[in-house]
């Protein structure tokens, strides 16, 4: 039976189908064949068990803000931060680009939003200076899966909401230092990589000129000190800090900016209720796929051996569930993939001893990599809508990058110490 289902779910997605169709086909599968002893009806009550938590609330007001300072002037500000400072290195506009994404994921926590407002300034300039497109659109696919691990981050807040004991302002933190060594990883291969092409190294950025857009930048910056830090402090929670960020998106960019007029906001509250009902429908389906499978010994079925084989050996378990999340986030959409096998992962977290929060940083990385990653990443296909470029021209320049991503993976599980150093520090 569970073969079928598989089979099933799969000829849905080939079809072209959206995948909560299949999520959807495979749950009443499960219960018309008597997979499990639930009726159809309790699903229903499964969806809206799904979304019913209210941290969920913080998703669309975080796209909210997102969206605002997308259409807004945050980004050059802070593009031109980053230009003035490393600029001038081998490999300073890449780097340039890296870092920049890096910073607008903190200020966005959204890959998408990312690639679009980071790629559009700077992919011309890329070519300009003699870097292929490949080069180009791989760079600013990967550097802006980033925005995943920097908070505020979707991926983070759903984790948060189904792994219990895990919380969602020690996710946050975790996020910052393996997303900062990524970007260095990345600005590494960029010194390399310009190296070996012979790209010219452009001229160093005046301190006066620095100082002047360290100052336009001040403003965009405080937006993640705001949230993460008042997250972490108690001063309000994830739902009230999405609120704040909404607000402060509005008077960065209607008031102090002028960039965003009042007749802007209703295009940009549509596209973020799109993109919000995408997210929540697949997050209630999603909900009452995982419940079905429960209900119906799945997991056990076909983990328990996995689990029972490892043992209580903490690498090779982060490393099945780093494998098991990367192979899913290739093929289907990495929330689909974090509410699906989180609850299946959670007999082997426990049996392991693991800390939730490193559990949660490992599987927002594969959700980050996988977004990238052929052949259905949802930032390639944002790439070759925004670019206007074919499908294996993006794909082209994607493997150095990944690599370096599943390298990463390997140091976190390694030296989990990575993610946890700066959670700890709010226990001592």
């Amino acid at each position: 039976m569970l073969t079928l289902m598989a089979l099933l779910m799969i000829v849905l997605l080939l079809m072209g189908f959206p995948m909560m169709v299949p999520l959807a086909a495979g749950t009443l599968f499960m219960m018309l064949t008597g997979m499990t002893f639930f009726g159809p009806d309790m699903s229903i009550s499964w969806m809206f068990s799904g979304i019913g938590t209210w941290v969920l609330a913080a998703v669309p007001m975080f796209i909210f803000a997102a969206d605002i300072m997308t259409k807004g002037h945050t980004a050059n500000r802070l593009l031109d931060l980053v230009s003035a400072f490393t600029g001038h290195l081998r490999g300073g506009l890449p780097i340039t680009t890296a870092a920049s994404c890096a910073l607008f994921g903190a200020v966005s926590g959204s890959t998408q939003a990312t690639v679009v407002a980071m790629g559009g300034p700077m992919r011309p300039r890329l070519l300009e200076k003699g870097y292929s497109d490949g080069f180009t659109l791989g760079l600013i696919v990967n550097a802006s899966d980033i925005a995943l691990l920097i908070p505020p981050s979707i991926g983070f807040i759903v984790y948060g909401v189904i792994m219990p004991n895990s919380s969602i302002g020690d996710l946050f933190l975790a996020g910052i230092l393996p997303g900062l060594m990524i970007l260095l990883m990345f600005a590494v291969y960029c010194w390399i990589y310009s190296r070996i092409k012979g790209v010219p190294v452009e001229t160093r950025t005046p301190w006066r000129e620095r100082l002047l857009a360290l100052r336009g930048a001040v403003l965009p910056l405080g937006f993640p000190v705001i949230v993460v830090g008042g997250i972490y402090t108690g001063t309000f929670s994830a739902v009230e800090a999405s609120a704040i960020a909404v607000a402060y998106a509005l008077i960065l960019e209607m008031i102090i900016y002028r960039q965003v007029r009042i007749r802007d906001l209703w295009d940009i509250a549509l596209s973020t209720g799109l993109i919000t009902a995408v997210v929540f429908i697949l997050v209630a389906i999603g909900a009452a796929f995982s419940q079905t499978l429960t209900t119906a010994g799945v997991p056990r079925e076909v983990l328990g051996p996995i689990i029972d084989g490892l043992g209580d050996s903490q690498f090779l378990a982060l490393l099945v569930i780093a494998a098991a999340f990367f192979i899913g986030c290739m093929f289907v959409d990495p929330i689909v993939v974090i509410l699906v096998l989180v609850p299946l992962f959670k007999p082997l977290v426990d049996q392991a001893n693991l800390d939730p929060t490193h559990v949660g940083v490992i599987v927002v990385l594969q959700a980050a990599i996988g977004s990238a990653t052929p052949p259905f990443g949802c930032d390639l296909f944002t790439a070759m809508a925004v670019f206007r470029r074919p499908y294996l021209e993006v794909i082209r320049g994607t493997p150095p990058f990944i690599l370096i991503l599943l390298l990463a993976t390997l140091i976190l599980i390694t030296f989990p110490q990575i993610s946890l150093w700066l959670p700890s520090l709010g226990g001592q």
